[in-house]
């Protein structure tokens, strides 16, 4: 079974890399690899850093996802959207860039999540 969080995280970093490098890419697959780590970084900056915001919110789109789907069947993707960036803008400062990366990230990790069968 795919995880739909690694699932969306990469594929944000392939939509956004013409945008802010191939470097994106290997970035994402580094801070993927650290997620575990204790203590997740205080800032995001460009390219390591935004590949750290694409696997938190990746992650966190996967957690709204799953506590929504206890309420609705079909959560609204837009929901799952405004609540990633509203959680994420309380410990981070999001400039457009990184809201669009969210967004992006919310939309893969969607995708990826409807590729999964029904855990029901």
């Amino acid at each position: 079974m795919t995880d739909p969080i690694e699932a969306g995280a990469r594929a944000a970093a392939q939509r956004l890399a013409p945008q802010h490098g191939t470097r994106l890419v290997s970035a994402v697959e580094a801070a993927l690899q650290a997620r575990d780590t204790p203590t997740p970084p205080d800032t995001y900056l460009d390219p390591v850093a935004l590949g750290g915001l694409i696997v938190s919110a990746a992650t966190l789109a996967w957690t709204v996802y799953t506590n929504l789907r206890t309420k609705t069947a079909d959560p609204s993707p837009e929901v799952i959207t405004r609540t990633v960036q509203v959680q994420l803008r309380e410990t981070h400062t999001l400039n457009a860039q990184y809201e669009q990366a969210i967004t992006i990230t919310v939309q893969e990790t969607l995708a990826a999540l409807t590729d999964q069968p029904d855990p029901k």
